[in-house]
């Protein structure tokens, strides 16, 4: 299907159409509030839904929901709607009372910045926020390492690298569990539509809000520490949102955040001039010995060592997949293939590869009375009959 880009102007007829609509709401006695508060923050909020119906037309996104008087409330102001003078922030038609902000950036100077835009927002636990963008310029690319490094995600430790580093689980939400049932069975014998529902729905959501904070601290402190300590960075591809589908591990993985945290690594090695390559999902990391390549034929998932029958090595179940991600990630970058770079959602494959022998941390299959067959470089060589 054929779709039109947002400077088509098609486009542009249907934002004229809902701005003529909106000044049409507004002469109506029933909703003359919209006009208590300035017209930029409603007409971006028109601009966002037209970007919003854009975007599912185009397949990029899900249909537009309504927004919910309960949940995140949020307005948008451009540079015409506000001023920002020595530190202070007063929107329009509040223009001689500034609002009363913290400033969350002790090492800027907020005298010193213009911004371009403000969102000003509301959380559900009461909360008030003013997002300030500021066009600031590129980042000092961090000094090379020299290192790289394979990021195996798990439940019980939230990562293991293939330097044998275990990285132990946050499980915010598991420490908090009891506190936020408790909330919750008190707002539940609540009246519904009460002030009392209401102040325990704010607690309820004070509770989440203390979960997603310190979720998101961790995240961003473990993903940082990995782009500055190494210039490459191999992950696997997880589809985290099948995943989730398991009634058994669904909250241990939803707790746990992987997918925050590969977005974080994406647009920080992009940042710090790094390089973060996504492997395959199929690639059997945990079942093949990094010291030799054997394949094993199963794997349970509460086996966490092994020993490798072709090579006798002791493998620890986490960090041998660490190791063979990280020989996936620079296996497929030498020939060119396979390589997943930020913000591309398919894997780039190769138009054409010579064929290569196996090597070492290349996944193979041994079976009785049969070769060694490399699946992935097409070749035999001669096997051990078992």
């Amino acid at each position: 299907m054929a779709t039109r880009p947002l400077s088509h102007p098609r486009h542009h007829d249907l934002l004229r159409q809902t701005d003529r609509y909106l000044t049409e709401l507004k002469r109506d006695p029933d909703l003359a509030f919209l006009s208590e508060v300035s017209s930029v923050p409603l007409q971006q909020t028109l601009r966002h839904q037209h970007t919003a119906f854009a975007n599912f037309f185009t397949g990029r996104a899900r249909y537009p929901r309504y927004k919910s008087r309960q949940r995140k409330q949020s307005a948008t102001f451009t540079r015409s709607a506000f001023r920002w003078r020595q530190g202070r922030l007063y929107l329009a038609k509040m223009m001689d009372t500034p609002l009363e902000v913290v400033w969350s950036w002790p090492d800027v100077d907020p005298a010193s910045i213009e911004p371009t835009s403000v969102t000003v927002s509301r959380e559900p636990c009461g909360r008030w926020y003013a997002s300030l963008a500021v066009e600031t310029p590129d980042p000092e690319q961090a000094p090379p390492t020299g290192a790289a490094v394979g990021v195996d995600l798990g439940v019980k430790n939230f990562a293991i690298t293939s330097d044998g580093e275990k990285i132990p689980g946050a499980r915010r939400l598991a420490r908090r569990q009891r506190n936020l049932a408790r909330y919750q069975r008190r707002m539940a014998r609540k009246q519904p539509g009460s002030n009392n529902r209401d102040k325990a729905k704010a607690k309820v959501a004070r509770a989440h809000r203390k979960v997603a904070a310190s979720r998101a601290d961790f995240l961003h402190k473990t993903s940082t520490r990995l782009v500055h300590d190494h210039d490459v960075i191999v992950i696997e591809d997880l589809a985290v949102k099948n995943m989730i589908r398991n009634r058994r591990l669904a909250k241990a993985i939803a707790d746990c955040g992987w997918g925050e945290f590969r977005r974080q690594l994406e647009y920080k090695t992009a940042k710090y001039g790094r390089r973060l390559i996504v492997i395959d999902r199929w690639y059997p990391s945990s079942k093949t010995c990094s010291a030799c390549g054997h394949l094993l034929t199963e794997l349970s998932l509460s086996t966490r060592a092994w020993r490798c029958p072709s090579c006798r090595t002791l493998h620890d179940r986490d960090i041998n997949a660490a190791k063979n991600i990280l020989a996936a990630g620079l296996a497929v970058t030498a020939c060119g293939g396979d390589v997943r770079h930020p913000g591309s959602p398919r894997a780039q494959s190769p138009q054409k590869q010579e064929l290569q022998p196996a090597r070492v941390g290349i996944p193979v299959i041994q079976r009785a009375g049969r070769g060694v067959v490399n699946r992935r470089a097409r070749t035999c060589s001669p096997g051990p009959v078992r």
